[in-house]
């Protein structure tokens, strides 16, 4: 099978829009139902990653134009997957030891924090691309999607990099970033599933 630029980037689109689905599911699993094992929901992130990682990357080499856009939803993938990463094999074992020993809280927290530093980051890198991907579509003809999109994109990118710079205990609240974030993914993939050929 050929992989034209126009599937790869229905491809990108379909996994933005598997990877916008699972996070508010890990959410409300976190939230309604501590106890439930996650791990197999955070490996699936994982795969998406990987697979984004790569369709987007060669979208980014095959197109004429938005090769910001691809990029940075080609980095932000990386850095979802080592987000990703550090939650499934750092997260269990730093936070067993820091209730052996106490003294070890602030390890696991750094951990922690590290890991959502990554996280915030990559919003970072698609709010830009919702931001760029949404004029695009502006300028297509279709003013809400593509309005709706860059406007979510600038503020998922101004939120994450406030969370970002001050810390997940700063003056903005952090779900205000990931939900902004998540948001910018899910119309970002609406764009990219219905964009212009000429690219």
């Amino acid at each position: 099978m050929e992989f034209t630029q126009d599937r790869t980037i229905k491809i990108v689109a379909i996994l933005l829009l598997l990877a916008a689905i699972t996070q508010p599911i890990y959410t409300a699993l976190y939230v309604g139902a501590p106890e439930f094992d996650r791990k197999f929901l955070w490996g699936l992130e994982g795969l998406l990653f990987v697979l984004l990682m790569a369709f987007a990357g060669s979208a980014l080499v095959m197109a004429k134009r938005y090769t910001l856009g691809f990029s940075a939803i080609a980095f932000s993938a990386v850095l979802n997957l080592i987000q990703v990463g550090i939650g499934l094999t750092q997260f269990g074992p730093f936070g067993a030891a820091a209730k052996v020993n106490v003294e070890l809280g602030d390890v696991a927290s750094s951990v922690v924090a590290f890991s959502f530093f990554g996280y915030n980051a990559a919003k970072i890198l698609l709010g830009l691309a919702a931001i760029i991907f949404g004029m695009a579509k502006m300028n297509e003809g279709n003013k809400a999607l593509g309005g709706a999109t860059a406007l979510v994109g600038a503020i998922a990118f101004v939120a994450n990099t406030i969370v970002m710079m001050f810390g997940l205990q700063g003056f903005l609240p952090s779900p205000v970033a990931g939900g902004s974030g998540v948001l910018a993914t899910l119309l970002l993939s609406l764009c990219l599933l219905s964009i212009s050929k000429e690219r």
